[in-house]
């Protein structure tokens, strides 16, 4: 039989964080060994708002007695609040008429060739005061500016804290019809004393009296242009090590004397 699983997970307050991640690091290799059983066929994850765990995965077992008792040796499962829903064959089903894969199957189902869709978990918002921008003047690739990043907070969820100036700016390339190409380099410190080197690849274009605005400085929305960056967070901050390991998109905001960089983990 086939189930649809609905997980909740609370984690209890005042748990250590080395007592989350052990037991989610656990969950990842029981996980691993129901898929090689042929027990867990696919795991989804709702896009729902910052902060919640809910949890969609599609089980086979033999009843719902071994299902319970699949479930129950999660590491997790005493965090977790479990919904099971049995599902049953639907005549329109796109496979109710072929042979349903077996682990001896050589050929994969079509569902198997099916990628999960990205969902974005906000991990910050950084709003950062810039500095009197240096004009290097044309090269070959456009107008070369540096534009440093005196200062700034940001806060997310998890962490929080202050942009450090200094080895913070925007090196930037500026092509003829107005659009910037973006070298983001800046260095942020956590409320608890951890660094975090952010480093973004990014594009801000627009309409040309858009962009004539912006390049005057004008108080301009955000929804009238389009500023995006590819991301990447370095930290030796052991608890932090999960920023190593994603790949974090930017949405960016212009101000008069500011920028605004919205930043989240792609999932």
């Amino acid at each position: 039989m086939e189930f649809l699983v609905e997980f909740e997970v609370k984690i209890p307050e005042g748990t250590p964080e080395s007592e989350i991640k052990r037991r989610e690091n656990a969950e990842a290799v029981a996980a691993a060994k129901l898929v090689d059983e042929g027990h867990l066929v696919r795991l989804w994850r709702p896009c729902v708002a910052t902060g919640e765990t809910n949890v969609l995965g599609l089980y086979r077992a033999g009843g719902e007695t071994e299902l319970d008792m699949l479930l129950s040796a999660l590491p997790l499962s005493d965090w977790m609040r479990v919904t099971i829903t049995p599902l049953g064959q639907h005549p329109n089903d796109p496979e109710a008429t072929g042979s349903r894969p077996t682990a001896a199957t050589s050929q994969p189902s079509p569902a198997a060739n099916r990628l999960p869709e990205p969902c974005l978990t906000k991990v910050y918002r950084l709003e950062a005061t810039l500095g009197q921008p240096l004009d290097v003047g044309d090269i070959a690739q456009g107008r070369r500016r540096i534009v440093p990043l005196t200062g700034g907070t940001f806060t997310g969820p998890e962490i929080k804290g202050e942009l450090l100036p200094g080895g913070s700016a925007d090196w930037q390339i500026v092509l003829p019809d107005g659009t910037a190409l973006g070298d983001i380099r800046y260095t942020l410190q956590t409320d608890r004393g951890d660094l975090l080197y952010v480093q973004s690849r990014g594009v801000r274009h627009g309409s040309a009296e858009v962009l004539a605005r912006l390049g005057r400085g004008e108080d301009v929305g955000a929804s009238e242009y389009t500023f995006r960056t590819s991301t990447q967070i370095e930290t030796a901050a052991a608890d932090l090590d999960w920023l190593n390991k994603g790949i974090f998109v930017s949405v960016g905001g212009r101000q008069p004397g500011g920028v605004i960089y919205e930043t989240y983990l792609v999932g």
